[in-house]
């Protein structure tokens, strides 16, 4: 049995299916509904850094130590990381729009929850919850484009919707400063609730329900294996990139995760209804571009962790005027992404890829010669070509995935695009922060060395915590800052040469594997040598 179009209402297999269009009649109007839904997720993401300071505050805000603010931003990526798979392979059981609904609704009370928290531990409740309920949106958005578009329109779809996530990235920093200067730090949640009650409606009114028609038994065991091993090892990484790799804890967790999710494909492999037919992994389409947004994500995302850092402590910015500096990415994101599904089509997946990663690769390497005083130009260019470059990367990399898949399983392959791309970038500022800070501090130790222990300490941690002490010692404070300053600039250089290397080896990944013109445009059946996608008998 071939896997494409197996049991998929509305496809042929005859001459008809090269002519008719297989989409639903209101499939734009449902990306646009899907989009909106979409976009007060990625949005959380970033909003809340800018209002880190103000929840710190005891009389402005909760009053919330370092830690507890850190959990504030990691309750929700662990919660968000753990659940995409299984949420996604569940919506292709039970019902996407279903899943689709819950997910806005649980997302709505939790950012209620969040906005009037009245203590730090609350907060980081209620952010868990907003984790819970963006992981049950976000894959369904991507199964949903999947089946209500046809496949000669899907790419162009999917570059919309990346186009969107890349704005959503930029302009959560943006809004989140417009509202911290004209409201309380409790409407950067709030925010979230109207933008819910309006996505409710219209996905009610306009999203067909979709599922897999021949769903076979629920994987209980795995899809506790995978939330198990997902959580543990989303909070190894991240905690050893907060607070060192060098305790015991934390590579419990990293090894542990990887341990359960070792047996995990181990128990996949076996049963005859698996909830990942891991024999998707041998198919070079499917693998290939899972591959390089791993990468993508690991490099770009730990780039814009220490970017920020650079932007407003260095540079002296506020948090609105980093968010506005990041506009030229955005930007970029949502003028190339759409586009890149017409260059697909003319020249192929592995040339536009190539392209794009080779633009990440110079633009992550050119943080290795940018300096405090570099013009805020020239930083705002490269921002703009990474972004052309995340623009030309991702639609043609989540077609792959999607196309490799029947419609019925497009929940799959989703789920696993996004679980990658959270824990890639997480992993990526575990790393990559763990060697700026490495960095920082043997280039800061013989400037503090003459402080006592306590501010020696705060400021060898970090260069915010340099800031902090420089604030207390009056004149002397200029020193700490420029030894600080300097410091950061050179673990920078190091770490962007780092990142600049992990996307370099996603060009390797796609000039090897990633399908080429002719592979990109087949909408018939893939060549029976491929394995089926269908439950083993």
């Amino acid at each position: 049995m071939s896997y494409f179009g197996a049991g998929v209402p509305g496809e042929s297999s005859g001459p008809m299916q090269l002519h008719e269009n297989t989409g639903h009649p209101r499939r734009w109007s449902i990306l646009g509904v899907l989009v909106f839904s979409l976009l007060v997720v990625v949005l959380d993401n970033t909003i809340l850094n800018v209002a880190l300071r103000v929840l710190a505050d005891p009389v402005h805000g909760l009053g919330a130590t370092q830690g507890e603010l850190e959990w504030s931003i990691n309750s929700y990526t662990l919660v968000f990381a753990g659940l995409l798979f299984t949420f996604g392979i569940l919506g292709d059981r039970y019902g996407r729009k279903r899943f689709l609904l819950i997910g806005l609704a649980v997302f709505g009370l939790a950012s209620l929850l969040s906005a009037y928290s009245q203590e730090p531990g609350h907060l980081i409740a209620a952010r868990a919850l907003m984790g819970l309920g963006g992981a049950a949106i976000m894959p369904v958005t991507l199964s949903i484009i999947s089946n209500v578009f046809d496949p000669r329109e899907r790419a162009r779809a999917i570059g919309i919707w990346s186009g969107a996530v890349g704005l959503a990235v930029a302009i959560g920093p943006i809004l989140g400063g417009l509202l911290l200067e004209h409201f309380w730090w409790g409407s950067v949640f709030l925010i979230n609730v109207p933008v819910v009650l309006a996505g409710l409606v219209a996905v009610a009114l306009l999203v067909p329900e979709s599922r897999n028609p021949q769903p076979g038994r629920i994987d209980v065991v795995g899809v506790l294996l995978s939330v198990v091993g997902l959580v543990a090892l989303s909070y190894g990484i991240i905690n050893g990139g907060e607070h060192g790799f060098d305790r015991p804890g934390v590579w419990a967790a990293i090894v542990g995760g990887l341990v359960v999710l070792t047996a995990f494909v181990a128990y996949e492999r076996r049963i005859e209804y698996p909830s990942l037919d891991v024999r998707l992994f041998r198919l070079p389409r499917f693998a290939a571009p899972i591959a390089v947004v791993g990468l993508v994500f690991f490099a770009s995302m730990g780039m814009m962790f220490f970017g920020a850092f650079y932007l407003q402590l260095v540079r002296g910015y506020t948090p609105l005027e980093t968010g506005l500096l990041f506009l030229p990415f955005a930007s970029a994101q949502l003028v190339f992404a759409p586009t890149s599904a017409t260059l697909v089509r003319r020249y192929g997946a592995r040339v536009v890829s190539t392209i794009g990663l080779v633009l990440v690769t110079l633009t992550l390497g050119a943080f290795t010669v940018i300096e405090a005083d570099t013009s805020v130009w020239i930083v705002g260019t490269v921002f703009f070509f990474q972004g052309a470059g995340m623009a030309s990367i991702m639609p043609p990399a989540m077609e792959s995935i999607m196309s490799s898949l029947p419609r019925e399983r497009a929940g799959v392959g989703s789920a696993v695009s996004n679980t990658v791309r959270q824990v890639g970038g997480a992993l990526g500022v575990a790393i990559l922060g763990s060697v700026l800070a490495a960095i920082y501090r043997t280039e800061i130790e013989p400037a503090t060395s003459a402080l006592p222990d306590a501010a020696r300490a705060a400021a060898n941690e970090s260069i915010a915590g340099a800031y902090g002490v420089a604030g207390q010692l009056g004149p002397d404070g200029g020193n700490v800052i420029t030894a600080a300053n300097d410091a950061f600039i050179s673990a920078m250089h190091v770490a962007s040469g780092v990142a600049a290397i992990i996307a370099a080896l996603g060009i390797l990944v796609v000039l090897r594997w990633m399908p080429g013109r002719h592979v990109q445009q087949q909408v018939t059946p893939a060549p029976t040598s491929e394995p089926e996608l269908v439950p083993v008998s």
